[in-house]
């Protein structure tokens, strides 16, 4: 088994699939490897595939003829995105950018629908669907209910790293951080400072250390 398959068949999103049928589908996935910063693929262009990730993270995110962002998730290895547009037909519904350097797999959409028709592995999809919608679902009560600071502290949280209070924003600046809440840079950097004078976290440099988890989800 190569390790393409390998990598595939141990993704829930393939879990009803044949080992013949995962082989076949890794015949032909194409590999693509990205730099920091590059575009994976823009809103609006035609889809070319369905994306996975093996290694890496992805920033997923909305742009506003005013140019704001709004990040919708970060994908990290093992994530697929941009399913619906290989299922409807239709552009990309939005962009997609390289966080940390990215080995993604592509299977090209004539591949995914011919699987489709052909394994019964429909029931994996519409769950990765469902967990999609519910992610959705949750971004916009956040951003309609929630108040800044209580969006903030939860993305914190959000991408702490366990066991350690370490927080992956080290890898984001303010104005990613603030497309993640849905806010301006500014007002993130007021957030940060009022969370750090009150010793729920500590702000070194480009990490993020939180002291006082049990404050900060006080915040939430």
């Amino acid at each position: 088994m190569s390790e393409i398959s390998e990598f595939l068949a141990s993704l829930p999103y393939f879990s009803g699939l044949s080992p013949e049928s995962v082989a076949d589908l890794a015949r032909e996935t194409l590999e693509r490897k990205y730099s920091p910063g590059e575009l994976l693929f823009l809103e609006g262009e035609p889809c070319q595939g369905l994306y996975i990730l093996k290694a890496g993270r992805i920033r997923i995110f909305k742009t506003s003829p005013e140019g704001k962002e709004q990040v919708l998730m970060i994908v990290g290895p093992g994530g697929t995105f941009n399913a619906v547009p290989v299922f409807d037909h239709g552009p990309n519904p939005a962009t997609a950018s390289v966080v940390e350097a990215a080995v993604v797999y592509v299977i090209p959409i004539d591949t995914v629908l011919g699987l489709l028709a052909s394994s019964p592995f429909s029931v994996s999809i519409l769950k990765s669907f469902a967990d999609r919608i519910r992610h959705l679902t949750a971004l916009v009560e956040d951003l309609s209910f929630r108040h800044v600071v209580s969006r903030t502290a939860k993305m914190l949280l959000q991408y702490a790293v366990p066991d350690s209070g370490d927080v992956k924003g080290q890898y984001y600046t303010q104005q990613e951080m603030a497309a993640m809440v849905g806010t301006a840079r500014d007002v993130v950097g007021r957030v940060l400072r009022n969370l750090e004078r009150r010793g729920i976290i500590k702000i070194d440099g480009r990490r993020i250390v939180i002291l006082d988890i049990k404050k900060l989800r006080d915040e939430i």
